[in-house]
Parts: C-alpha cells; structure tokens; sequence
C-alpha cells in the first residue's frame, strides 16, 4: 500500500471513529446541567386532573388573611383574581382532545387521535403542568404577572364538548379586573383541525399594563414521543420565519440560549422529530415586531440511576406592544403531526419546519423531487416496505447516466490493473519512473483516473436529500414492513451484545445494516483491483455498519436495495454486456482531454521551462516542445 491510499485509509478511519466516539457522547453523557427525570415530569403532569378542586396547597395552610397579604405582596391590583376554584374543561374533536384549565386560561394537555407514542400510549405533547399558551407581563406596580397565576371566568357550563366535522366552539376565557376592564382569551376549537384561533384582547387596562405590553409564551418545547431521546433531542429546536427567511436555534449542553428576533413575522413554532407547535399571526405577515427564543438541554436521572437520556426544550414567545383602550391580536396555534401536506395546506411555510436537509440546495431536492415521487409511489402501493423497495428501483434508473459512468471508469481500470501492477513491478524500486510509466499508460488509453469521482460527487446531493426525506418522513413512523421490520422509522435490532462495544459505544446491530454492510463489501470487492487499496475493501463495510446500526430501517432498507440493483447492475456490465470493453478498444477510443489532465499538462509545461518535473509525471525536456503541440509564433529555442 503506498503513502497517499495509507493516508485515505487513515483518514477515513479516524473520521469515522470520530463520528462513533461524537455519538457515543451522545448516548452516555456526562455534563448534568439539571436533574430531573421524565417519570417526574410526567407524574406530575398526571397530577393535574386529581388535585383539590380548592384552591392552591398554600391557601389550605395559611389563614385567609395570610394568604391576601401574600397575594397582595405577589399581584398588586390583580390579588383577587388569584383565588378560586381549579375547573378544567375538555374539547375533543375527530383529530384532538384537549384539555384547558380555568387557572391561565392555558393548555395542559393536547392529545393526537390518530397518533401513537413508542409504547402504545396516545401522543400528548404539552410537557408542562402549569399549561402552555400564556401571557407574562410587567404591570405599573412593577409586579412580573404569569396569566397561570390567575383564575379566568369561563363561558362554557358543561366539562366535555365534542366537536365533529365542520362544527366549531368559541371558547371565552375572561380575567374581570374592575367594570370596563378585562384581559380575555378566546380560544376557537374546529372539528377537523389541528389548529386553533385565538384573540388576545385587552380591554382599559392602560392604568395597569404599560405600553410595553405582554409576551405570548409557549416555554417548555414538547414532549417527547419516541423511544430514542438522543434522535428527538438532535431534531428538537424553535425557530421563526421572518418574511420568508428561517432563522433557528437548539439548545446546547450546560447553558440556556437566547436569541430574539425581529420584523415581519410569518411565524415562530418549537418541535420535535415528528410534531410541532406553531404561533402563526393573523392575517398571515400582519406582525412586525419581535420573537425570543430560548432553549435549554439536560440529563435525566431516574432516582440515583443515570438513565441515559437527554432532552432539550425550547420556548418561544411573542412580544405584543399594547396601544391602549381595546386591543385585540389574533394569532393561529398549530398544535400538530410534521406532515408536508397538513402543512402546506395552511399557505404561510409551515412546512418549512420539516427538517429536508441544507436549505440551499439539498432541501429543494428533498421537497420538490424526492417526497412527490415516494408519495406518489405509496399512493399506488399502501405498504411502506414495498414502496421503498419500489422507490430505490426508480431512484436507479433515474441515477442510471451518473452511475454508469461510475461504473465504466471502474472497469477501465480494471482493465488497466494488470498493466499497472507490471510496471510496478519493473520500477518497484524507482517510485518516480514507476508514477511516470502508469500517467503515460492513462496518456496512452485515454483514462481519467478521477474519472469515476465527478459521477460520486454529483450524487451526493441526491443521496443525501433521500436521506433527509426519509428520516424525517412520518410517513414511515410505526409503519410495519416484514419478518422482524415492524417500524421503519427506527432500527431495526436482531443482536444485543448486552454491552457497549469501547470507545464507539454500540451494542445493538441492526439487521438491514449488516445487510447493507454486505452489499457494500460485495460492491467494493468487485470495483477495488488495486492490491494497495485491499484494506478499503474491509474497512468501509464495517465502518458504514456500525454507523447505520442506528439509523431507521427504512434508510437502511433503501440503501440495501440501492446497493443490490448497483451489484446486479455491475455484474451485467463485467459479464454480459454486449458492449464489454477490452484494451485494444480503448486503444482505438478518441482521447479526450478532461480539465484535470489540461491543468496536469499545463503544469507540466511551467514546470519543464523550468527546468524541473512535476511528481508523477514524465519528465519533458526544457528545449522540446510537446508532440503535436504547435510552437508560438516568435518561439525561439534556447541555446
């Protein structure tokens, strides 16, 4: 092996090991910023629905008294509005049951019908148990105002609504603050909508609330719904949309980060790998001002136990000025699936929030080629497995001009490999006149040994828009396929060593990955014919296992088959092509001159009225000209 396939053999090693060691981090943490656990979070939020319909635990404590004082000391002039009776009320509709509490007016829980989470419970995705979708204000008294502290008057009599098809409910949550003066919030639920529309209204309340008016917060991101924490956390982020533009933030490990906003908003949302929550102004591109974002990530402990898992959440939040008198701000809160369709049905870039890939050029990619076609595919096939399958046959054929000329350059060179290895051989111990010999024998047939790279490179993009859609499509989350793939949008394990393999911390294989891993080990032994590379052959199946043990068996059952359809289709080349090449025909091709070996010659010509030789190619005399090169007029030869 010489130096530089040495040097790409190391290179990739380390690369990939650094990608193994970087995931291994992930999946074993070691910084604890805050220690809380998903069983609390969620025990506490189950809480809700069986705490004293009283008051809170504070005013069974302390006498009445006590408890004016405090209020008095907390609120200001909005004291009395913080005792009452805790009422929550559910709306359930065909697509969500929801469930919103008198105290803030705001949303503690937002069940979706048709979805599942990782262990068969219905998806819920509001996290915290105060409720989500509520004001936060500094008043003249200089007193912080959290609308959750504080008991609305709401217009409905009975607890349970349920809404079918076109019906709607107008839901009115009312703080009464003095006759004329009043905050409301008014909330309309649709029977086949993920969406709700809201109306911010403050009524007279200039003595109380500056112009700087209130923020409109949704502070705890969503929760999580799949059983790999690691995956959702790396897709969990907020983000907003200024006139068309995405700016985004995610959290980071041990601090809390900020960023804020401001223009004509389109809309600002959090989410996760599958579901979002998004705040979209109304009319759509009505609001200039400014969105904060913040986000924060931490460890989770069970009891004394590290369980392994991360989670990040992420808040957003409007701020609205108030002008005075009566003000109303409409806003639409989507609360939903990450399904493109749903999405761009709203016409104002929601499905921006969908993660394709690098917006510049891989996401268009993603968006208006891979997606139409796969679900064009499934619209004809119901079985996602298959319709994979199905789509990789289609996405080879569609790959066929770039791939073909892959595969052609690798078999002129495998063609060229006896050849090669002679003249290795004969100048084995002179490396110069051996990198001479083999650049005069490419000369001499015409080969471009990049020949095969530009093909690579062009799909690349391709390849990694199809990744993209894949990953993220929750098309394919808990679609079944066959044998042991009962969810595509996960790994797909059939061995668990029990223990972390040192350093790139896996212990599960997934069973499409080694297939995968096979394909690739049967492509690179048919393609690789230099002896110096014979490592390659070895080393990038296993590296490229190891890495897409962890990804969703729908990638990988892609990749098996695109891998496959590339053996068989290599096999045909090599062995039944009735166009199968031999040396005398690439004799008798026409030579072509690419632009590396242009640039090559030039140099080689700079080089040689220097006086000196460029590494790897022929030496030239400085006094001859290059054969069928015509000489410059005014040439003179040097004496």
């Amino acid at each position: 092996m010489d130096k530089r396939s040495l040097l790409g053999l190391i290179l990739i090693t380390i690369i990939v090991t650094i990608w193994l060691f970087y995931t291994s981090i992930q999946q074993q943490p070691e910084i604890v910023s805050e220690k809380k656990s998903i069983d609390t979070l969620q025990e506490a939020s189950k809480k809700i629905d069986s705490l004293p319909a009283s008051i809170d635990s504070l005013q069974e404590k302390e006498s009445e008294k006590d408890i004016d004082k405090i209020n008095k000391q907390k609120f200001g002039s909005l004291a009395h509005l913080a005792k009452g009776e805790r009422l929550i009320y559910t709306i359930e509709t065909d697509l969500i049951k929801a469930q919103i509490v008198n105290k803030g007016a705001s949303l503690v829980r937002w069940y979706l019908k048709n979805y599942k989470k990782w262990d068969g419970d219905s998806v819920q995705l509001i996290w915290e148990p105060k409720g989500e979708y509520f004001l936060r204000f500094l008043t003249y008294e200089d007193k912080r105002i959290d609308s959750r502290d504080l008991f609305f008057t709401i217009n409905i009599d009975s607890p349970n609504i349920r809404l079918t098809g076109d019906d709607s409910l107008r839901l009115v949550a009312k703080l009464e603050i003095a006759p004329g003066k009043s905050i409301e919030k008014v909330l309309t639920f649709y029977g086949n909508k993920y969406h709700i529309s809201s109306d911010i209204i403050l009524n007279n309340v200039d003595d109380i609330i500056p112009s700087r008016g209130y923020n409109l917060i949704w502070s705890e991101g969503l929760h999580y719904q799949e059983f790999n924490s690691i995956d959702e956390t790396h897709e969990s982020m907020a983000m907003v949309s200024l006139n068309g533009q995405f700016e985004e933030l995610q959290a980071e490990d041990n601090k809390k980060v900020e960023s804020s906003s401001t223009g004509l908003i389109d809309f600002t949302a959090v989410k996760i790998k599958y579901f979002t929550a998004a705040i979209v102004p109304q009319p759509f591109r009505s609001f200039d001002g400014t969105v904060d974002l913040s986000g924060r990530k931490y460890y989770v402990y069970k009891g004394d136990e590290r369980r392994n898992s991360v989670v990040a959440k992420h808040a957003m939040a409007f701020r609205v000025p108030y002008k005075g008198g009566r003000q109303s701000n409409t806003f639409l809160l989507y609360i939903g699936p990450l399904d493109y369709n749903i999405l761009k049905d709203y016409n104002v870039g929601l499905e921006g929030i969908i993660n394709f890939g690098w917006r510049l050029i891989v996401r268009p990619i993603g968006e208006f080629f891979m997606l139409p076609i796969f679900k064009f595919i499934h619209s004809f096939i119901p079985n996602y497995g298959i319709a994979l399958i199905v789509f990789s046959v289609l996405m080879k054929i569609l790959l066929y001009p770039l791939s073909i000329q892959q595969m052609r350059s690798a078999q002129k060179m495998q063609l060229l490999a006896p050849e090669i290895n002679n003249i290795r051989e004969k100048y084995k111990d002179d490396n110069t006149k051996q990198q001479q010999e083999i650049m005069k024998l490419y000369s001499e047939y015409g080969i471009n040994p990049m020949g095969g790279c530009l093909p690579l490179l062009l799909q690349l993009p391709i390849l990694y828009a199809l990744w993209s859609v894949l990953r993220v499509s929750i098309d394919l989350r808990q679609a079944e396929f066959m044998l042991w793939i009962k969810d595509l949008s996960i790994p797909d394990y059939i061995i668990d060593l029990g223990f972390k393999l040192p350093i790139i911390g896996i212990d599960k294989f997934s069973g499409l990955a080694l297939l995968m891993g096979a394909t690739l080990f049967i492509q690179q032994k048919m393609t690789i014919t230099d002896p110096r590379q014979k490592g390659l052959v070895y080393i990038m199946p296993i590296m490229f296992t190891l890495l897409f043990s962890n990804f969703p068996s729908g990638l990988n059952l892609y990749y098996f088959i695109f891998n496959l359809l590339g053996i068989i289709q290599q096999v045909y080349l090599n062995k039944f092509s009735s166009k199968k090449l031999t040396l005398a025909d690439l004799k008798r091709m026409p030579k072509k001159e690419g632009w590396l070996q242009k640039k090559m010659r030039e140099a080689q010509e700079i080089a040689a009225a220097q006086g000196k030789s460029i590494p790897g190619q022929p030496k030239f005399d400085s006094t001859q000209q290059q054969t069928n090169r015509p000489r410059k007029k005014g040439y003179k030869r040097k004496k």
